[in-house]
């Protein structure tokens, strides 16, 4: 065991030199000075160091898991511990994960990741395909040097030759996903069985034709997609809107939050540090916010708003008035390293059963996550208001922390 340990530490001290080395030719690289014949060349050298470091991870990153970091550091998975530490999104450090773990069962996958023979995309495929037909392992390896779309549609061929054990796992693993991405533009992702798509396009295609023949008698021309997503935004609103002939009340078309400085409403946009916003999804217009207005319930929030924050109400709960100031100030998790935006639970700064009041400089918005830790585990924010450090009990900034005793 003890030699094994040395071993170890001497790999990574090696792989420590390795990256300073990259780092300070990365550092000094000048891609404009490096000749047209040779940096084609130069690229390929770097991806191929690319795929050694991302094959070193994929390896380790089931140890990664195994060690338990991830819990002592206050994360809800090892792929969100991961995704933290790479700098990328718990999607793809849980497909690195699951990847890892079905390449484990797989050495001739392993062997050949790391000859440096498969891509991180191919070697997700094949391990994903060889883990559901281990048999097709061998005849997929032999197809590595191919493009990936070719890999990837003979990894899907192999998951399903057996149609009905393939359609069950399609089920299982059916999701939607939405999310907003580094410009602002709201993203809408979706996997599920053909009959469900079949489903949908029953409903969505005449829609679209819709949007097509609207768009040229108004002698407008843009992509099909453009339609599809006219198409899909409008069988959402339709699914919203009440009964034809139904005089009851109806819900709102839709409830969201603006957060916006007053003068840039008034003035028609924004200007320096001024927000037009809707919590939670990113920037909008001031004249999309204006159009909203007119066409939703929304709360709306501005800056010369009515003063809630000095308002002490005697319930547990936030009263409407103080959830919208709470929306303004904390659109996100309380948490400093949480980016989470929804379902996030108003925590109290001292228990409730304590004082006995709701103040809004006395509430902290925290994610379910962050709040079972607090609630279970001893968690606290460090002291303080607005986003800061959220630490376990045996960290000194830990509100309630106590030096240990002397031995």
């Amino acid at each position: 065991m003890f030699v094994t340990v040395l071993m170890a530490q001497a790999r990574a001290a090696d792989v420590r030199t390795v990256d300073r080395e990259l780092g300070r030719w990365v550092s000094g690289l000048d891609a404009n000075a490096v000749p047209l014949p040779e940096v084609l060349n130069l690229f390929e050298v770097y991806m191929s160091v690319a795929r050694w470091a991302q094959t070193a991870m994929t390896l380790l990153a089931p140890r990664v898991e195994e060690a338990e970091t991830w819990k002592r550091a206050g994360h809800r998975s090892a792929a969100e511990h991961l995704a933290v530490v790479a700098g990328t999104s718990v999607s793809v450090a849980r497909a690195m994960l699951e990847t890892s773990k079905q390449v484990a069962a797989l050495p001739a996958t392993a062997d050949a990741m790391r000859a440096g023979r498969l891509s991180p995309a191919k070697a997700e495929a094949i391990a994903s395909a060889a883990t559901v037909a281990p048999e097709a392992e061998e005849s997929l390896l032999s197809k590595a040097d191919a493009p990936l779309a070719v890999v990837r549609d003979e990894c899907l061929r192999a998951k399903a030759v057996d149609r009905d054990a393939a359609h069950a796992r399609i089920r299982r693993d059916r999701f939607a996903r939405e999310y907003t991405d580094s410009e602002g533009a709201w993203n809408f992702v979706a996997r599920g069985t053909p009959e469900d798509g079949a489903r949908f396009r029953f409903a969505h295609q005449p829609i679209v034709d819709e949007m097509f023949k609207k768009a040229r008698r108004e002698d407008r021309k843009e992509t099909r997609e453009a339609y599809a997503f006219d198409a899909f935004i409008e069988l959402a609103h339709r699914a919203a809107a009440p009964e034809a002939g139904n005089t009851s009340k109806s819900s709102p078309r839709f409830m969201t939050l603006i957060r916006a400085d007053l003068e840039a409403l008034r003035r028609g946009w924004v200007e320096g540090d001024e927000v037009c916003e809707i919590a939670g999804l990113g920037p909008i217009p001031v004249a999309t916010a204006r159009d909203l207005l007119g066409d939703a319930v929304l709360k709306l929030v501005i800056t010369k708003g009515v003063d809630v924050i000095n308002v002490t109400h005697l319930g547990r709960s936030a009263t409407a008035a103080q959830q919208a100031a709470l929306w303004w100030q904390s659109p996100t998790c309380t948490a400093e390293e949480c980016t989470r935006t929804r379902r996030l639970e108003n925590d109290h700064e001292i228990g409730w059963a304590e004082t006995r009041r709701t103040r809004v400089d006395e509430l902290d918005p925290l994610c379910t996550h962050e709040h079972s830790l607090k609630t279970n585990h001893g968690w606290a924010l460090v002291a303080g208001t607005g986003r800061r450090p959220f630490v376990p009990p045996d960290d000194p900034r830990h509100p309630k922390y106590r030096d240990p005793p002397d031995p």
